[in-house]
This record gives C-alpha cells, structure tokens and sequence, in this order.
C-alpha cells in the first residue's frame, strides 16, 4: 500500500504570517490625521520641517502628511506623491470625519426630533 501522497502539515510557516499581522505597526488612521495633523494650525509645517532624527528614514526630512509615513530621499516622496495610493488617501482626507454624534444616530440611539417624550405621549392618550 502506498503512502500519503502529500506531506502533512503543508501550512507550518502559515502561523508565522498570522504572528506578522498580529505585531506589525499600525499607521495611523485616516479621523487621526484629519483631526490633529490637518485642522491644527502650524502642525502640517511642523511635521514637514522636523529636526534631524537618527532613528527616523532619511533623518525625518522627508514627510508625507497625509499618509503619515517618513521616505529615506525627497525624490522617494516626490514618487510617492504621484502613485494612486496617495491619491485616495487625499481624497479620503476632504471628506469630513466621523464623529461619535453621527456614528450614534446611525445606530439609532440619537434622539429624532419628530420623537416626543412620555408627558407628550401621555397627554395624547388621554
């Protein structure tokens, strides 16, 4: 009789991908750019006219605001500016952010203005 035709556990190294996205650093979110790198007056020139960092690719001379990620040269940056991923996150940046206000109402826990109270409700009855 012949053996299996295949060697067993074939997804090992699945694991390590998992662990990968597990601990990968995150970047941040499109409603944290748009509230503190965009509307706060002077941060966007801030953060585009750093002080050299050692620790940061291309000493953190070369910022994209919107995508919130350092590039070692300016002509990386200048690419990068060009390709269609910064360009949906751009236009993701003009729409305005959700608050906490309009994610309530959309769960229908906002208090609609047709609604009336328990007196209104009351005086109706009787």
């Amino acid at each position: 009789m012949p053996g299996p035709s295949r060697r067993s556990r074939t997804h090992k190294a699945q694991r390590d991908v998992h662990r990968a996205a597990r601990t990968r650093a995150r970047t941040r979110d499109i409603d944290q750019i748009q509230l503190e790198d965009l509307t706060i007056p002077g941060r966007r020139e801030q953060l585009q006219n750093q002080a050299i960092a050692e620790d940061l690719p291309g000493l953190g001379q070369h910022y994209c605001v919107e995508c919130a990620r350092y590039f070692e040269t300016g002509g990386a940056l200048e690419s990068h500016t060009k390709t269609k991923v910064h360009k949906r996150r751009v236009r993701l940046l003009k729409e305005p952010a959700y608050t906490q206000e309009e994610a309530d109402r959309a769960a229908g826990l906002g208090v609609d203005k047709k609604q009336r109270g328990p007196a209104a409700k009351m005086e109706a009855e009787s």
